[in-house]
């Protein structure tokens, strides 16, 4: 495990980096009456439409309980209760309105019973014993980089400085800037997983480790190896119009939505360099996170 030995490593990228700590949103009120406000105001709102809306992170199509259900100041129960009242039964399959917002549900309690099966989920290994042997680089200007949100891939860049900006993220965004950290600059899970934890508003060691390991290809019910998220595409499927983008990544606030999501040609013609150009190549990175999983087989 060697728990202790990567945090320096972290400490000495966010000193990189020059990151402050995250001061507390005025959006998250304390107290349970709040979650069961936003709890009962997103049933009537948005429940009906989760599974359409819930991985644009422009819109407001989540429940935004996370932090309440990590405090305990809500319950899994409570949600479920609340839900089945609301429908008037409890969902069982994708074709139900619901459904899909019960499943994440039941992913958190998954991998809060997993901790307790796999004892090991919590002293920095994998769940995958075979991954532990994965060759993962270190790079401190790169992992600094991703913190800041300045890899060069305008979605990903939002996402980390609305993490660092309000101490939360949407869990597509989640997805995202974790295959970015993991597959695109091959750099360990766990330095992901422990800045997270140093961030979140509704870090949860659980879900946190559960969602790491997955993106990483490291975890229970993994995403196969060799399925690797372009960022690029990525923004243009969750963020179409760049309305999220724009909002986070101030130097964009006025590019055509055409070159939104690959700005430096338009950044080219105009002379503006505040930008970063991208860090890696996708597509040559993608091929090496395959081989290193790739190389475990053989």
């Amino acid at each position: 495990g060697e728990p202790l030995s990567w945090q320096p490593l972290l400490e000495r990228a966010c000193v990189d980096a020059e990151l402050g700590d995250v001061s507390p949103d005025p959006h998250w009120p304390v107290g349970e009456a709040e979650a069961q406000r936003r709890l009962h105001d997103f049933l009537e709102r948005a429940v009906l439409d989760y599974g359409e809306t819930r991985d644009f992170p422009a819109q407001a199509g989540t429940s935004t309980l996370s932090p309440y259900l990590a405090a305990g100041i809500i319950s899994p129960r409570q949600c479920v209760g609340a839900l089945q009242q609301r429908l008037g039964y409890r969902p069982q399959s994708k074709a139900q309105p619901g459904f899909v917002w019960l499943n994440e549900l039941v992913w958190r309690e998954f991998y809060r019973h997993l901790l307790v099966l796999v004892p090991t989920l919590s002293m920095n290994l994998p769940f995958k014993p075979e991954t532990a042997a994965l060759p993962w680089g270190w790079d401190p200007e790169a992992l600094a980089a991703w913190c800041e949100g300045r890899t060069g891939y305008p979605i990903v860049d939002a996402a980390m400085r609305c993490l660092n900006a309000t101490g939360w993220m949407h869990n597509r965004l989640r997805m995202i800037v974790a295959s970015f950290l993991t597959k695109d600059l091959h750099i360990h899970w766990r330095l992901g997983e422990d800045y997270f934890m140093s961030q979140l508003i509704d870090g949860d060691l659980a879900a946190n480790n559960g969602g790491w390991q997955w993106a990483a290809g490291t975890g229970a019910d993994a995403a196969p190896y060799f399925r690797v998220f372009n960022p690029t595409t990525q923004g243009q499927r969750f963020d179409p119009q760049g309305d999220f983008i724009r909002t986070w990544v101030t130097e964009l606030a006025d590019i055509p939505v055409a070159y939104v999501h690959q700005p430096h040609d338009w950044l080219r013609l105009k002379g503006g360099w505040e930008y970063p150009a991208p860090m890696v190549d996708h597509a040559l990175a993608r091929v090496k996170a395959i081989e290193m999983f790739r190389h475990l087989e053989k």
